[in-house]
């Protein structure tokens, strides 16, 4: 069976098409700019050759007709026809309390999605717009939604609520309700399948740590607390988000700033974390190119990114009375050696050791850092949300 997944941004739509019976990746790739001057496909043939097809592309259903032509080209395509897409996964960010997993997608949950944009109105009408554009373009290819928010739903009330007016939740769905959560799955999962534990005994942190980053504490294969919260501003400090902030500080500013609503929600999701503290970059590669200059101001913004990952690691290995695996993943989590050196270093306290040159050479592969000395295993996992969207897309269909 071969399954489309799509992840529709407000700009872009990054897509892969996977042969699941051969788990081969026939094409992937993404289109940048959306309604934007300048915009542009990105494809990656079955053969790993990169193509830049530039063009005119003003909103998603344009952008996936271009994502459909390309895969259906005779010369850069995987596929003769659109008749050999059997279905297509969605990744939708926010579900709320009413998806606690992945669905074929009706009508009926199509409302359900309209009814949380208002708790994610800059994630959830794009998700919808390439829901609403296979529906025009593939109208009898089954379609399924897989939520961010779902794999998070399993966490106890004391851990998702706030201390707030319990009416505030009840009247507007206010409570923390964590993202990243097929990424913690995947890697979750994977873990376990990697080291040959039992998933349903085992208690794991997983760091999916990037420019957006979020940990999730994991006991038997189900989250129990995760950093992020209502929105994905809250946890740790991120490429452009502050992660965790004192909500007087929000009101402070908006008095002696004055300024609304809306700019603030823009400064602390958009130009804060790693890039307001350094001044110079989200990224990184260029924060450590940076730091080996001399710049105080990247490496108090790197100290800042490593601290609170450590804390979290700390707080979560607190809440699930001990652990077994912690895992690394996403861009930072799979590629900077140093940072993983740093924040497992500072965990020696839990038992974490791990082999040093081993982890200066381990770069986007599995592989298990720790030491055998190490009372935690620790691994990289590299993420592959597209394949967990495949997956549970497969499943549901050939349920139907």
């Amino acid at each position: 069976m071969n399954i489309l997944v799509l992840n529709c941004g407000s700009s872009s739509v990054k897509y892969k098409l996977l042969d699941m019976a051969s788990n081969e990746e026939l094409g992937t790739g993404g289109v940048e700019k959306i309604g934007m001057k300048g915009s542009f496909l990105k494809h990656i043939r079955r053969d790993g050759q990169k193509v830049i097809l530039k063009g005119e592309i003003l909103e998603h259903q344009l952008a996936i007709e271009y994502i459909l032509g390309v895969l259906t080209s005779e010369k850069h395509g995987a596929i003769k026809s659109l008749e050999e897409i059997d279905a297509v996964g969605h990744r939708v960010v926010h579900g709320g309390e009413k998806f606690n997993s992945s669905v074929l997608i009706t009508d009926e949950v199509i409302q359900r999605i309209v009814e949380c944009i208002d708790i994610a109105p800059l994630h959830n009408p794009p998700n919808l717009a390439g829901i609403y554009a296979i529906n025009e373009l593939l109208p009898s290819v089954p379609q399924v939604a897989v939520f961010d928010t779902a794999f998070h739903q399993t966490m106890p009330d004391y851990a998702y609520m706030y201390g707030i007016p319990y009416s505030l939740y009840t009247k507007y769905g206010i409570r923390r309700y964590g993202f990243h959560g097929t990424s913690h799955r995947y890697v979750s999962k994977r873990a376990c399948e990697f080291l040959g534990m039992d998933y349903s005994n085992t208690k794991m942190i997983t760091a999916h740590i990037g420019n957006g980053a979020s940990v999730c504490a994991i006991q038997n294969g189900k989250s129990v607390d995760t950093s992020m919260g209502f929105t994905p501003v809250e946890g740790l400090m991120m490429g452009t988000r502050s992660g965790d902030i004192d909500l007087g500080i929000v009101t402070f500013l908006m008095e002696k700033e004055m300024i609304g609503a809306s700019y603030v929600s823009t400064l602390f999701n958009k130009h804060s974390g790693v890039l307001g503290v350094s001044g110079i970059s989200s990224d990184m590669r260029d924060i450590e190119n940076a730091i080996k200059d001399g710049n105080e101001r990247a490496r108090l913004a790197l100290d800042m990114y490593e601290y609170r990952i450590k804390k979290y690691i700390g707080s979560y290995t607190a809440a699930l009375n001990g652990i077994d695996v912690l895992v690394f993943t996403g861009g930072v989590g799979e590629n900077q050696t140093k940072s993983r050196q740093k924040i497992c270093e500072s965990l020696a306290f839990m038992g974490v050791e791990i082999d040093k040159e081993l982890n200066a050479v381990s770069r986007g592969k599995e592989v298990l850092l720790s030491t055998p000395n190490s009372k935690v295993k620790v691994v990289i996992i590299p993420t592959d949300e597209e394949f967990m969207i495949a997956k549970d897309t497969l499943e549901i269909v050939e349920k139907k």
